[in-house]
């Protein structure tokens, strides 16, 4: 199928998530998540305790993990964008930004070990950090980046129309 026969995702419900599919991306989103703009994901651990990672869809353009740097430390104070880190794929470096604002609790003590969870399991285990406090306002549902995922790919497909 060509990507205009149909300009938007195709998307199936397996319960706890939505089955998301567009143009070669596939992945299965949880439903419990909110999601940001930037390709994170957020999913409260207890009331005001959220846990934070890179979407699927993020570690694909990143491409295959070479190193993580988290420069943030429990007891910090931090804001929506502050940047707390990098993340080094074989594609891209990018800065790695807080999406809360409140108090780092902590990275993900399996990172130092496992990098590479970040991309074999990134809405689970491969999590990145934990902060207390108050998510981006801008942050939305399963649907919601759903429709951030389709205008994304719009935006690459008229940037690369081959």
């Amino acid at each position: 199928m060509e990507p205009t026969d149909n300009p938007a995702g195709e998307v199936k419900d397996l319960g706890d998530s939505l089955f998301y599919s567009r143009c070669k991306f596939l992945a299965a989103l949880p439903k419990r998540h909110r999601y940001t703009a930037g390709h994170f994901w957020l999913a409260m651990q207890e009331p005001d305790l959220w846990r934070v990672g890179f979407t699927k869809f993020a570690v694909r353009m990143l491409g295959d993990f070479v190193e993580l740097q988290i420069d943030a430390k429990p007891g910090d104070s931090v804001r929506v964008a502050d940047v707390i880190g990098w993340y080094e794929g074989m594609k891209a470096l990018t800065d790695l930004l807080c999406v809360l604002d409140g108090v780092f609790e902590r990275a993900n003590p399996a990172l130092a070990e496992d990098g590479e969870l970040t991309r074999s399991d990134p809405h689970d285990k491969g999590w990145l950090y934990e902060v207390r406090g108050t998510p981006d306002a801008g942050s939305v549902d399963v649907n919601g980046y759903i429709a951030a995922l389709d205008a994304t790919i719009d935006r690459m497909q008229e940037a690369d129309p081959s």
